[in-house]
């Protein structure tokens, strides 16, 4: 089954719920109209009621049956400035509570935190700081998590061949617990996506091949991430190489159970990952599906501003699975 086939099916009939804070962009309301008549999910849409019609009227989009969601007259908004001046314990007052859930992405973070919806996407608009920052301030990370990341899916041949490739999108230069932790849950995202996670830490070293202090911070991770997911298969360190040819994998690495079969691929700091998923995408016809931020209590996305209607749709559907997660 093609990728979001599968995805597509493992949310069917949920109703789950997933907030769109920029609803009056055209492209989220494109692909809110198709995912509520493909009968995946329930859109909730954030904006003035009259500003957002006028928008969908202007493309052509019938909202019926959508709900819209104005901050300024939601009906639960003492509750909810409640909950966020609790939940900032004390870096919020009530006034400051009252002006800042006006802004969509705190609004829309906030109904997720109440369980009001199981997601959100966001960041057509918006920069990433603007989309992550909010759910990093309310909804947090998991236990164990200290940081947020980015994973890609890389894609080829209609998805017959399918990778993880993180962080490629948040953490500059994460130190030895930030890329165990990385490292674990990228196997997660990878199972989502129906991967089994074989997960290699790279290096520019295999095995003790070369040192240097980058070289032992991917050793300590490898070391830290065994010790925190050992249901999974994780190794390190690793040259791609190393990672991904069996031929290799068999000189450089024999006793390693990842070597040769990586399907989630761990780099050692931002300036790589971004390098390799772009590398793979342009010289290697490789779809990146993503970022996917991975860490969080619950799913948020975030958009790139040069996103299409497609984008948004795929996305939704990605964070509608990243709610059902176990």
């Amino acid at each position: 089954m093609e990728l979001f086939e599968s995805l597509k099916s493992k949310i069917q009939g949920k109703n789950l719920k997933i907030v769109f804070p920029e609803a009056t962009d055209e492209r989220i309301l494109g692909a809110a109209v198709r995912l509520y008549h493909d009968e995946l999910l329930t859109p909730i849409l954030i904006g003035d009621r009259d500003e957002v019609l006028n928008v969908a009227k202007e493309n052509g989009f019938d909202l019926t049956g959508i709900d819209i969601v104005n901050p300024r007259d939601y009906d639960a908004y003492d509750e909810m400035v409640s909950a966020f001046v609790e939940r900032r314990k004390g870096k919020a007052t009530e006034e400051q509570a009252r002006e800042q859930l006006l802004e969509v992405n705190y609004f829309g973070t906030m109904l997720v935190y109440m369980d009001k919806a199981d997601g959100l996407v966001s960041g057509a608009i918006h920069s990433t700081g603007e989309t992550v920052r909010p759910a990093l301030q309310i909804i947090k990370t998991r236990p164990g998590i200290s940081r947020t990341s980015g994973a890609f899916i890389m894609l080829r041949g209609r998805g017959q061949e399918k990778y993880v490739f993180s962080d490629c999108a948040i953490n500059p230069d994460p130190d030895a617990q930030t890329l165990a932790e990385i490292a674990v849950e990228s196997a997660r995202t990878a199972k989502m996506f129906d991967i089994d996670p074989k997960v290699a830490l790279l290096s520019f070293s295999t095995k003790g091949s070369a040192e240097a202090p980058v070289v032992d911070k991917v050793r300590e991770a490898t070391g830290i991430a065994q010790g925190m997911a050992p249901e999974f298969d994780i190794d390190g360190e690793l040259q791609f190489d190393a990672a991904f040819v069996p031929a290799v994998a068999k000189q450089k690495a024999p006793e390693s159970k990842v070597a040769g079969e990586t399907t989630v691929f761990v780099f050692p700091e931002l300036q790589s990952g971004n390098i390799g998923y772009k590398i793979a995408q342009r010289f290697g016809n490789f779809e990146a599906v993503g970022p996917i931020l991975q860490g969080l209590n619950k799913p948020v996305s975030d958009l790139s501003r040069g996103s299409v209607e497609e984008d948004v749709y795929k996305t939704a559907i990605i964070t509608a699975n990243q709610s059902i997660q176990d």
